[in-house]
């Protein structure tokens, strides 16, 4: 099947932190590094960013910074993590997702470069991209510059799709006015960020991407020839991070996503929801690239990958999306039409959170829509005149062919 088959260049892209020390060393050499990472920072051949920045002989590794899920990428989603006075390597640690999300002035006092180094899946929810963008900030503010050793966007860089974010509903699951998905590698998104003054107070930082090698925005992650860490626990599969920016609007309702079950993401359903009512409003869209099935399923709570899953203990009935051509997903749209037939076939039972979904939306009207029953087809259309205008801007900052 399409999705699972991976395709292998005759040469590996390059990520950033592969080139840093070939291509940049001058932007270390000498300085007292800062670095935001985590486990995905990773070399090719598998050395951490970590040790390659603290073994490199020019620079000297004085601090850390750990986003959501920790340093180790093994924290739950949403589960705060406290700074314990730890160190690594010699390097002091902090962490951004606990009572500190924007590192302070004092954390950089032993730094002269902040150098960041994450993989992201694509989706503007996913938190990383606010952690480094608020460390851009701190790092603006003091005088700091700061390097993105970029790494490829999963799903590919082709296209953005999606509400533009309200800045009224801007949260630590939504930080700039884009749209869900972007099409852009964090390097263009920093780039965008920057040079667009979306800063805020802070101004324009010095900013630096070193930038991959052998990249085309045309490539799924798994034609890169560079190997797949799973960016948190329930991203494990390139499948997931495909269906990930449609699917995670279900967290905002009283459907469960599928947390504390093997497939997040790929399954969604509640114990008062019947399979063949869902399916059978399915059957009216035309959704690409995937199909539908009837599942049931019990989350349950998994050491490092689920707290407290919603619905815990108890069966849900629902339906399991499995790709079929992940070339012509639509993902935004595929999570709206899946809420859409929720709604239809039980309109007294499925309701929303409206603080939650409205931040993950990015505005309250996609909610307003579906309360309304206005169909997926009309709802994706009422935000692509704003898309056109997000590709006027986002042109100006692409890296790759």
């Amino acid at each position: 099947m399409k999705a699972n088959t991976p395709h292998p260049t005759s040469r590996a892209v390059k990520t950033g932190a592969d080139r840093l020390l070939e291509a940049a060393p001058e932007l270390i050499k000498g300085k007292r590094v800062g670095l935001l990472t985590n486990h995905t920072g990773r070399r090719s051949d598998g050395t951490s960013t970590i040790e390659t920045i603290a073994g490199s002989g020019i620079c000297r590794l004085t601090t850390l910074f750990g986003p959501e899920h920790g340093l180790a990428g093994e924290a739950p989603d949403g589960v705060a993590i406290q700074d314990n006075d730890t160190r690594k390597m010699g390097a002091r640690v902090y962490s951004l997702y606990g009572d500190t999300m924007k590192p302070t002035a004092s954390m950089l006092g032993e730094v002269d470069v902040l150098v960041c180094d994450i993989q992201d899946v694509g989706a503007r929810f996913y938190t990383y991209l606010s952690t480094i963008l608020l460390a851009m900030e701190t790092a603006a503010e003091a005088g700091i510059p700061v390097v993105i050793l970029d790494r490829p966007n999963p799903i590919r860089g082709l296209t953005a799709d999606g509400p533009i974010l309200d800045p009224a509903h801007r949260s630590f699951v939504g930080w700039l006015a884009t749209p869900i998905t972007t099409g852009l590698t964090i390097g263009e998104l920093c780039l965008l960020s920057n040079k667009e003054g979306w800063l805020g107070k802070a101004g324009t930082a010095d900013l630096h991407v070193v930038p991959l090698e052998k990249w085309k925005r045309s490539m799924w992650f798994d034609e890169t020839g560079l190997p797949w860490i799973a960016p948190s626990p329930n991203m494990q599969t390139i499948s997931t991070a495909a269906i990930y920016p449609g699917m995670c609007l279900v967290e905002g309702t009283n459907i469960s996503e599928g947390r504390g079950t093997s497939d997040p993401f790929h399954i969604a359903g509640a114990p008062w929801a019947d399979p063949d009512l869902v399916l059978r409003q399915l059957d009216r869209f035309e959704i690409r690239g995937v199909r539908f099935a009837p599942e049931h399923f019990t989350p349950t709570e998994i050491p490092g990958r689920a707290h407290k899953p919603k619905y815990e203990g108890v069966v849900c009935h629902g339906i399991r999306i499995t790709i079929t051509n992940r070339d012509l997903i639509a993902p935004v749209r595929l999570g709206i039409s899946v809420l859409d037939a929720f709604r239809r076939a039980h309109p007294e039972q499925m309701t929303f959170d409206p603080d939650r979904f409205d931040n993950l939306a990015g505005n309250s009207l996609v909610r307003e829509d579906l309360e309304l029953s206005i169909p997926p087809d009309e709802i994706c259309a009422g935000w692509e005149n704003d898309l056109k205008a997000f590709g006027e801007i986002r042109s100006k900052y692409l890296l790759y062919p």
